[in-house]
């Protein structure tokens, strides 16, 4: 993993400018690009499909079977940005409220309802 987290912004520019280059954009409604990230999900799920819980947890130790993982992580990620640009969700500001949605709903055991552990 790397230090430095990257901002989503110039990726979902270049991701539209690219589609944009090649006269995509009529095919990327939200419901085909839920679709394609579907598609993209079930890849990766693939990889994993028949692997015991130590082998999947191990899948990153073999070159050919990493390089598949990224590829597929940034096939889904690519398509969920697409998707956002699409319908103007900003992705980190839809995590961050979802976050705090489920902390509230599912409490650290021995907290208050609805509070997050004083640090």
């Amino acid at each position: 993993m790397t230090d430095h987290p990257q901002d989503l912004a110039p990726l979902r520019r270049r991701l539209a400018e690219f589609a944009a280059a090649r006269h995509w954009q009529p095919y990327h409604t939200p419901k085909n690009l839920a679709a394609a990230l579907s598609v993209e999900a079930s890849e990766l799920l693939e990889i994993f499909q028949w692997l015991t819980p130590e082998q999947s947890a191990r899948v990153m130790t073999d070159p050919d079977t990493a390089h598949r993982v990224r590829d597929e992580v940034a096939d889904v990620l690519a398509y969920l940005l697409q998707f956002c640009e699409v319908l103007d969700v900003d992705p980190a500001a839809a995590l961050e409220a979802k976050i705090e949605r489920n902390e509230s709903r599912f409490p650290v055991p021995g907290e208050p309802e609805g509070r997050a552990p004083e640090g």
